[in-house]
């Protein structure tokens, strides 16, 4: 025989992908401990066979941009594979877009980003309208009488697509047009103007240069007005039925993320409505902006879950010199090792969601720790995100490098993160305009990190770092970094085993650690740590 088969690993299917003690136990300290049976359901449904088929297919078939009919009419329309449809037709229907705000139970907000978390792992791509979906409605609340009109069908669970008039739809999607060709993150450089007309109404001249999931039914848009940079709701669809202007230029052809179209479209004369003040269009928008910077950590940390039980499950499974991988020593340790860097991320995405959930419910303590935290989060957890995939693909070997071990995927997606809200720049900068304008939030920090005595040393030179003004720009990023591992750590030694807890603040916190993974202390238990971690 030349082809027996044999060490080869079988497919990662039919598990719970919620059966993740990180998570759960995280859900629970966070006051979302009732949603454990959904998430444990939708676990099941993302391990599944049928799921993984339909992620594999958004993937392969790509959205393809008709912009006309064949008489000439203009589309502007996105057509995209079934299964692209079907995977949005479970988190919108599971809740994950914006049913959360229509919710009224404490945690309704970590429920969300756990089954976010969940989701997203099989097929991130599908997770951006949803996210944007969840972030329009507290921007929206900036004008009263449009979320009064628009938040029940913003907050249902009906996966209605198609473009048609939004009163008409069972359940609507939302988007955001914030960036231009010569601005890009610099939101102030944009030039699309905005003219008031005499019905109350604006029309919008310009374009946009990052407009994703083109085809939800309604989006927030910055644009110059007479009174400075301003955002605006645009609807795709008007309320007679007719098309809004939406010229959908080209689709991007990026480096992942390949399910999901981003788009470039033009408004000419397109129909739109005033959110918030005239010249407050940044702090009207960027409460969205929190909530989508939110789900970039969800979604790494997603991301990282998923990368990590791809490695564990090839280790068990694949023997070499003599014995399955997940017995050798250099092997286990940088499962292990990637396990603590997984678990941190989650308990960290976790603890903004619930730090969201309290501050929505009129907590000032936590809206001033989540002003400081999600960005910090955002910097930190979305740059751990390629290294951890890379270092899990380079677990399965060559079988890791090729496509249909849906690593490739995983990596070609990782970076997408760190870069969509606001790079790493933006993201340390933020942290520090939020610490010189609104210090209760450095104050709120403080005391979520202070009261551990084993980071004594490590918060009381963070503190040390605040108080040296020289050079703070060029320092932001060393900064945010040692917020970020100091928070993780603090929520390790409170709410993890000892364990975990012990490997990350001895090679993160200590200085033990090779900066590579892999590089755990002697000592650590490593095969108990891989054991928890495991799918």
């Amino acid at each position: 025989m030349t082809h027996d088969v044999f060490n080869q690993v079988p497919p990662l299917a039919g598990f719970d992908v919620a059966a993740d003690a990180a998570l759960l136990a995280a859900v629970e300290h966070e006051g979302a401990g009732w949603a454990t049976g959904d998430l444990h359901k939708l676990g099941l449904r993302a391990g599944s066979e049928e799921t993984q088929r339909w992620a594999e297919e958004a993937n392969r078939h790509e959205p393809r941009l008709l912009t006309h009919d064949r008489y000439g009419h203009r589309l502007d329309e996105v057509d995209f594979h079934p299964s692209w449809h079907r995977l949005m037709d479970v988190a919108v229907s599971e809740g994950l877009a914006g049913a959360a705000w229509a919710d009224p139970r404490p945690g309704a907000h970590v429920a969300r980003a756990a089954g976010f978390y969940v989701w997203t792992q099989p097929e991130a791509g599908h997770g951006c309208p949803i996210s944007m979906t969840y972030a329009v409605v507290p921007a929206l609340r900036g004008n009263p009488e449009l979320a009064a009109h628009y938040e029940p069908l913003l907050t249902s669970r009906s996966y209605d697509p198609g473009l048609r008039t939004p009163g008409e739809k069972r359940g609507l999607l939302a988007g955001m047009g914030m960036t231009e060709k010569q601005g890009g993150s610099d939101v102030r450089a944009n030039t699309t103007a905005a003219v008031e007309q005499s019905d109350g109404t604006w029309r919008l001249t310009g374009h946009k240069w990052f407009t994703s999931a083109p085809m939800c039914d309604v989006f927030l848009v910055l644009a110059q007005a007479p009174g400075g940079l301003s955002c605006f709701l645009v609807p795709r669809v008007l309320p007679d039925g007719t098309r809004n202007p939406f010229r959908i230029q080209r689709l991007k052809d990026k480096l992942g993320n390949r399910s999901n179209a981003s788009s470039e479209p033009e408004f000419d004369g397109t129909v739109a409505w005033l959110v918030g003040g005239e010249g407050q269009g940044v702090r009207t928008i960027i409460e969205m902006v929190s909530m989508t910077r939110l789900d970039c950590v969800t979604g790494s940390a997603a991301g990282m879950r998923a990368a990590l039980t791809q490695a564990i499950h090839h280790a068990r499974h694949r023997s070499a010199f003599g014995g399955p991988l997940i017995t050798k020593p250099a092997m286990l340790n940088v499962l292990a090792d990637l396990a603590i860097e997984s678990e941190a991320a989650t308990v960290l995405a976790m603890r903004l969601a619930g730090s969201v959930d309290r501050a929505v419910r009129g907590d000032a303590t936590e809206q001033a720790f989540r002003r400081l935290a999600i960005p910090v989060g955002k910097f930190w957890v979305c740059k751990r995100q390629p290294a951890v995939v890379g270092e899990a693909l380079e677990c399965l070997g060559g079988n890791g490098y090729v496509e249909d071990s849906g690593l490739p995927r995983l990596y070609r997606d990782a970076p997408l993160n760190s870069i969509w809200e606001g790079s790493g720049n933006v993201q340390a900068l933020d942290v520090l305009r939020a610490v010189q304008r609104a210090p209760e939030s450095l104050e709120a920090f403080f005391a979520e990190v202070g009261s551990e005595p084993r980071l004594d040393r490590a918060v009381l030179d963070l503190k040390t770092q605040f108080n040296d003004k020289d050079n703070w720009e060029v320092r932001a990023r060393r900064v945010v970094e040692r917020m970020a591992v100091v928070l993780q750590a603090s929520l390790l030694v409170r709410h993890a085993p000892a364990l975990v807890a012990d490997a990350f603040c001895a090679s993160r916190l200590d200085g033990d650690w090779g900066h590579t993974f892999g590089t755990l202390p002697a000592g650590t238990d490593l095969a108990a740590i891989v054991e928890r971690a495991a799918p």
